[in-house]
């Protein structure tokens, strides 16, 4: 009874990234004339956006699916530190993500909760590479070495976001921005749901436990099976 309610969380880290994909599909419908293309993910729940009610609804059922899926892994984890580490930053991210300071709308002055929300951005960034880090750290070298590109990934698409935040403040044409931001956060769903599988496959996730400091005794094991 146990494993199976651990396992009904573990699911909802991947409920949660397909969740949020569909938020990002659904949510601009609301909005005409929004381009998800030129436009951040933020905007959808800026002051004064048409998308603002649905989209902060949306999100706190979200977090408490990232919620639900923290605790999950920490019921997995038993005496693995790392993962107790990764679970920790996915339920601080949940608390944080429940309520966002929201930007303002481009061509609006920016005030205290801009700061805020770029304040909550940084920490929730710095949380998902925590949760990349230390989740892998769990396991073998072809899942850390999946979760390094997905690191680099965050790097560079990340720069590339970063560049075209000025034009956003400044309310000039970021054609690209949008698309930049999605990639990375794609590329975070996708490690959640990779995460997630690993961890409900009790027997496979021992063995790439094992790999991970004794990576001479898991190919004997497999060759023997």
């Amino acid at each position: 009874m146990k494993t199976k309610r651990t396992d009904l969380l573990l699911r909802c880290g991947i409920f949660s990234s397909l969740f949020y994909v569909a938020m990002n599909v659904i949510v601009p419908l609301q909005w005409p004339g929004y381009d998800p293309a030129a436009q951040v993910v933020s905007e959808l729940s800026a002051i004064g956006a048409p998308t603002r009610p649905l989209w902060v609804a949306l999100g706190m059922v979200w977090a408490v699916l990232i919620g639900a899926f923290g605790i999950g892994v920490w019921r997995r984890a038993e005496h693995e530190r790392s993962l107790r580490v990764a679970s920790a930053a996915l339920m601080i991210s949940s608390m944080i993500g429940l309520y966002w300071p929201p930007m303002h709308m481009r061509g609006a002055s920016p005030t205290l909760t801009d700061t805020l929300h770029l304040v909550w951005a940084a920490a929730t960034l710095l949380l998902m590479l925590v949760t990349i880090t230390f989740g892998a750290a769990a396991f073998g070298r072809r899942f850390r070495q999946f979760s390094l590109g997905i690191v680099v990934t965050f790097v560079v698409f990340g720069i590339l976001t970063f560049r075209d935040a000025p034009g956003m403040v400044a309310n000039l044409p970021t054609p690209w921005i949008g698309v930049w931001e999605r990639i990375n956060i794609g590329a975070y769903m996708l490690w959640l749901i990779v995460f997630a599988l690993a961890l409900l496959r009790p027997h496979r996730y021992a063995m790439l436990r094992e790999s991970s400091t004794d990576p001479q005794g898991f190919f004997m094991k497999i060759r023997a099976t």
